[in-house]
């Protein structure tokens, strides 16, 4: 019996992406199916970065194919795009930067600047071009954790090049100043020296630029709100009603100015005793996935309190890089993946089709 079209597409339909939650023919993965006989080939393309999924993926779709009546041999081939996903009203796009991620969180001491330099880096080993921006101006603290000691270089005395750290691009305002100078300034200039951070950096074909911000939602995050090309937020907090209290406010933050909520991190969730193992949750419990069911928004994951996330990052290589294969690691990759998955799932960002209109007397 000769194997059809329908056989294979009813086939998919039955088949759910562990990273989307969703069918391969409902998300538009499936494509370019092609039967000859009983050899039956797909191509499934993904919107979010995923090498560590590919060869999951790729088993779990030919499994699936073999089993149809008639198949003799099943390929599928599995890849991902990242694509511009839309952003605020009216906000001008920043040359060669897909897709912007603000990091944010309502207070500090959250672990809010290692989950942002973590995601990048998981994101990175997934697969796409990751930026880091820190736009903390006045504590800034991603050249300590990306382990980066060198000045950036312009060369045209107009645009910075970006700092690589473990494979990712990075700009600072703790890279121009002395690490022990302290930045006092008032808000404009704050403001400002962010814009140009920005705008005056040359990043290099950005699939992903995680900005980091500083707690609280002042000048800075009214600025990034208002005037930078953000897709979508993560909110980070830790389970007690303090922190939560304070994440509320920069989740409703973002929602009045228009940027979509990704999803919330909990950090600190579980301590587990190194010497006997006994877990405790010291901030207490479910604060995060509360406020996630009170909001609509989603639960992205939840880290433990564990020494080895500060040690890594004191030490300038964080968990991803210092752990490649750790349980730490494998939690903030499923973060990130599920970052990329619901940036996936917006709109898609069209106006780089759109022709300019010049209008000339003739």
């Amino acid at each position: 019996m000769a194997v059809s079209e329908l056989q294979v597409q009813t086939a998919l339909k039955e088949l759910i992406d562990p990273n989307t939650h969703k069918d391969y023919v409902s998300t538009k993965s499936a494509r370019n199916i092609k039967i000859d006989g009983g050899a039956v080939s797909v191509d499934i393309l993904l919107s979010y970065p995923a090498q560590s999924q590919l060869a999951v993926i790729k088993q779990q779709v030919e499994d699936k194919l073999s089993a149809i009546d008639g198949v003799t041999s099943a390929t599928a081939n599995v890849s991902f795009k990242i694509v511009s996903h839309g952003v605020q009203r009216g906000v001008k796009l920043i040359p060669n930067v897909k897709n912007i991620i603000a990091v944010a969180s309502g207070k500090g001491g959250v672990g809010k600047s290692t989950t942002a330099v973590n995601l990048a880096l998981a994101l990175a080993v997934e697969g796409a071009r990751v930026g880091m921006l820190d736009a903390d101006i006045y504590g800034p603290s991603q050249p300590t954790m990306l382990g980066i000691t060198d000045k950036p270089e312009s060369t045209d005395g107009k645009n910075l090049e970006p700092l690589i750290g473990h494979g990712i691009q990075a700009m600072s305002i703790g890279f121009l100043i002395d690490v022990e100078t302290p930045m006092v300034w008032r808000g404009p200039m704050v403001t400002q020296a962010l814009e140009q951070l920005l705008n005056n950096t040359n990043w290099s074909e950005l699939d992903y630029l995680v900005v980091d911000l500083p707690p609280g939602t002042g000048d800075i995050q009214l600025t990034l709100a208002q005037r930078v090309p953000v897709t979508g937020a993560v909110i980070v907090t830790t389970p007690q009603d303090i922190a939560l209290i304070d994440a509320r406010k920069g989740l409703k933050m973002f929602e009045k100015v228009g940027i979509p909520i990704l999803g919330v991190v909990e950090n600190m969730s579980l301590h587990i005793c190194s010497n006997c193992g006994h877990e405790e949750r010291i901030f207490g419990e479910g604060g995060g996935e509360r406020m996630c069911k009170d909001y609509n928004v989603e639960f992205l994951g939840s880290l433990p309190l564990d020494g080895s996330i500060r040690a890594d990052t004191d030490s300038g290589k964080p968990s991803v890089v210092a752990d490649p294969n750790g349980r730490v690691t494998e939690i903030y990759k499923q973060i990130a993946r599920r970052v990329a998955v619901k940036i996936g799932e917006t709109a898609v960002d069209h106006s780089a089709k759109f022709p300019n209109i010049v209008i000339s007397n003739t």
